[in-house]
């Protein structure tokens, strides 16, 4: 079975590598074709061109937007004869617009499934992401030895767009607890402990987590290299506001985090890892 991957960022590259690593027989596409020449794998020039040659297509990409454009646009995974063919979309979307992509893979003959997936680089470097899945079961089916091989745990939801909704959820506590943290290094810097330190107290008391310990590295040596960058988790708790506004709930503490997140964009820091809000602390 030849599996299509489209959409080379961090994240992508992760897990096309650990693909390739597991002996999938991968074909890839990515905007930028540089991003893909090291993979020792055949490049596609076109999404469509990727579809054609391909059982199945992964797409990890930056947002609803990107997928739009790959699967509608100009020579698009859509654009052919894609009867059959089985879509599988790890990016994280916009609850509204994933409804569409269904409709519109279904439209054109393939099947669709919505895929985010829970982690960033590490983990997915060694195929030990969460995946959570909406759509078809039968479609769900026939991916899984796919999915099996992204993700070490898999959450299959069933309706189209609760996948794309527990995702945006999930990154609420993500984002709250990486500006938790970053704050909390910083505010003990300010009070006079050495920043190791605090991290290191942090991790043995109220601020031990997987994402401080995930994280421990690069706040102990400020180095905001992007594993998962402050501009994805902008646009995914923007996402999520607009999901609370449709449910006529408020979102207290991810209003106030995503307005932190955009305090990187201010400062430059978006394409960083989110842990680079610590600077926007450090800097107060």
């Amino acid at each position: 079975m030849k599996i299509g991957f489209a959409g080379l960022g961090h994240l992508g590259s992760a897990i096309a590598q650990h693909l390739i690593a597991e002996h999938v027989d991968l074909i890839v596409w990515n905007r930028t074709p540089g991003k893909a020449a090291g993979l020792g794998v055949p490049i596609a020039k076109t999404p469509r061109e990727l579809m054609d040659d391909s059982d199945i297509v992964i797409m990890n990409l930056f947002d609803s937007d990107a997928v739009d454009e790959v699967m509608n646009g100009k020579n698009g995974l859509l654009a052919g004869d894609c009867q059959g063919s089985l879509i599988i979309d790890t990016t994280t979307n916009h609850f509204e617009r994933v409804l569409a992509f269904h409709e519109q893979a279904r439209d054109h003959g393939a099947r669709y499934l919505e895929c985010p997936v829970l982690g960033s680089v590490v983990p997915a470097s060694a195929g030990k992401l969460t995946v959570v899945v909406s759509g078809e079961k039968t479609a769900f089916d026939e991916a899984k030895p796919v999915l099996s091989k992204i993700g070490s745990t898999i959450h299959y939801l069933g309706e189209p767009a609760l996948a794309t909704k527990m995702k945006l959820i999930n990154n609420l506590v993500l984002g709250s607890f990486m500006a938790t943290c970053a704050e909390a290094v910083a505010l003990g810097e300010a009070a006079g402990v050495e920043r190791t330190r605090v991290i290191d107290i942090l991790l043995s008391g109220a601020g031990n987590s997987m994402i401080l310990s995930a994280k421990k590295e690069k706040l102990a040596n400020a180095e905001f290299s992007t594993h998962f960058s402050s501009a994805l988790i902008y646009k995914d708790l923007h996402y999520l506001q607009d999901l609370c506004r449709i449910m006529r709930r408020p979102l207290f503490i991810g209003s106030t985090v995503k307005e932190l997140f955009a305090m990187t964009r201010s400062k430059g820091y978006d394409d960083l890892d989110f842990s680079a809000v610590y600077r926007v602390f450090k800097e107060l």
